[in-house]
C-alpha cells in the first residue's frame, strides 16, 4: 500500500512555549483544508495551527462527544458493555451513514459502540443517546454540558451524530482537539474499537437474522501506519472533516482538519500535520514512582507525615533541546505545621531545562495529622519514658 508523504511548502507561524515565555517559529506546511489543528495529547500542547478557532460545522466528528459520554457512563457504572439497547422509531429514521437497526431490535451497547466508532452509524448513536439520557434531546444537553466543562468555549450541538447543517451545530478545529484528547487520554479503550478496520454484527428482527459488515470510514487505518483513531465527517455544508489520532515512539498525536474539499485532501493534510510532528516532537516523561522522604511536623500528633507526588509529569519539546538534561528539585519545607490534611499541597517538584522552568508537579500530603493538644504531649513524654 502507498504511504502518503507531507510536503513542506506554505509558509505558517506555530507558537512554542518555554516556561513561561512564548516564542513564534516559521514553519512550512501544505495544509490545504481551511482548518486544521495539530496537538500532543499527554501534554494537550498545540503544536501547529491553522485558523483553528474558526466556527465550523462538524458532521459526524460530533460523534467525538457521543463516544466520550458513553465511555464516561462506563467507567461511572452507569451502563456496561453487555447491556442490552432497543432500537426506537426515532433511531431507526436516522439518514445519512447508518448501519440499518429496526425498530425494536435489540443490541449490546458493545456491538453499538463499534456501528458508531468504526462505521458512523447515526442510527446507533441516536439509540445510545436515548438509552443513557432518554432522549436525543437529553443526551444534547449533557454533550453541551460537557463541552462547557471541557473548555470547548465555541462549541455548540443540536443533535448526536452530526446530522444538522444548522448555524446551532457548529465548532472549531481546537475544540475537536480538545475532546478528543479527552477521549483519549482517560479512555484509552477506545483504540479497541477506532483500530477495527471490518467486522460483522448480527441483525436479529423480526425478519430473522442478517449479517452486516461495518466497514471503517477511516481509510487512514491503511494508509498511515501509526494511525490509531479516531472519527471521521462529511456532509454537504461540512464538506470533509477528520481527527486523526496515532502514535509513535509513545507520542500520541491529534490532528483536526476541518472543511477540507474532498476526502482525500483531509487524509492527506492529516498525514502531513502528524509526520510534522512525529518529526519535531520528543516528550519527557517522568512516572514520579520514586519514593519522597517523609516531613517532619511541628505540632502534630504524628512527628512526621508522608509525601507523594500528585501526578507524573510530561514535557514536549519541539526545539530540538537536550532533554537529557531536564533536571528536578524538590520544593518542600523541612518542617511543616499541623494540622496537616491528606491531599493538601505540601511543595512541588519543579523542572528546569538550560536554566528555564519548563512545569512543576504538585507534591501532596499522603495522610491527614491533627494537631497536638495538651494530652497527646502526656503520652509522648510518658511513651518515651517507658522506652
Amino acid at each position: 500500500m502507498r504511504r502518503i508523504v507531507a510536503a513542506m511548502l506554505t509558509p505558517i507561524i506555530i507558537f512554542c512555549y518555554m516556561g513561561n515565555v512564548a516564542f513564534a517559529e516559521e514553519i512550512t506546511l501544505d495544509i490545504s483544508a481551511p482548518s486544521a489543528i495539530l496537538m500532543e495529547a499527554s501534554t494537550g500542547q498545540v503544536i501547529y495551527e491553522k485558523n483553528a478557532e474558526e466556527r465550523l460545522h462538524p458532521a459526524s466528528i460530533t460523534k467525538i462527544m457521543t463516544l466520550l459520554l458513553i465511555f464516561e457512563k462506563l467507567e461511572e457504572g452507569k451502563i456496561s458493555l453487555t447491556d442490552e439497547v432497543t432500537t426506537s422509531a426515532h433511531a431507526k429514521s436516522m439518514g445519512g451513514s447508518q448501519v440499518f437497526l429496526e425498530e425494536g431490535e435489540v443490541q449490546t451497547v458493545d456491538t453499538l459502540i463499534k456501528c458508531i466508532a468504526v462505521a458512523s452509524g447515526n442510527d446507533a448513536a441516536v439509540a445510545m443517546a436515548e438509552y443513557i439520557a432518554g432522549s436525543e434531546e437529553e443526551f444534547v444537553k449533557m454533550m453541551n454540558n460537557r463541552a462547557k466543562e471541557l473548555g470547548m468555549t465555541q462549541t455548540t450541538f443540536e443533535d448526536c451524530c452530526g446530522l444538522s447543517d444548522s448555524n446551532g451545530h457548529m465548532t472549531t478545529a481546537k475544540d475537536v482537539a480538545l475532546m478528543s484528547r479527552e477521549l483519549i487520554v482517560n479512555h484509552p479503550e477506545i483504540y479497541n474499537y477506532t483500530q477495527i478496520w471490518m467486522e460483522d454484527i448480527i441483525h436479529q428482527t423480526n425478519r430473522g437474522s442478517s449479517t452486516f459488515t461495518l466497514s471503517s470510514t477511516n481509510k487512514l487505518l491503511k494508509q498511515y501506519e501509526y494511525t490509531t483513531g479516531l472519527k471521521t465527517g462529511s456532509t454537504n455544508t461540512a464538506k470533509y472533516c477528520l481527527s486523526a489520532t496515532a502514535r509513535k515512539n509513545d507520542i500520541d498525536l491529534i490532528a483536526v482538519v476541518m472543511k477540507a474539499p474532498d476526502h482525500k485532501v483531509r487524509f492527506n493534510d492529516a498525514v502531513s500535520l502528524l509526520n510534522y510532528g512525529f518529526s519535531v516532537s520528543n516528550l519527557y516523561k517522568d512516572e514520579n514512582k520514586d519514593l519522597l522522604e517523609n516531613q517532619k511536623l511541628s505540632g502534630g500528633v504524628e512527628e512526621t507525615v508522608p509525601l507523594v507526588y500528585s501526578g507524573a509529569f510530561q514535557y514536549l519539546d519541539v526545539t530540538g533541546k537536550n532533554l537529557s538534561q531536564v533536571t528536578k528539585e524538590i520544593k518542600v519545607a523541612k518542617v511543616g505545621q499541623a494540622p496537616v490534611v491528606e491531599g493538601q499541597k505540601a511543595g512541588e517538584a519543579v523542572y528546569m531545562l538550560d536554566g528555564d522552568k519548563i512545569g512543576s508537579v504538585d507534591i501532596l500530603y499522603g495522610s491527614s495529622v491533627k494537631e497536638a493538644v495538651f494530652k497527646d504531649y502526656i503520652w509522648k513524654i510518658f511513651v518515651k519514658f517507658c522506652l
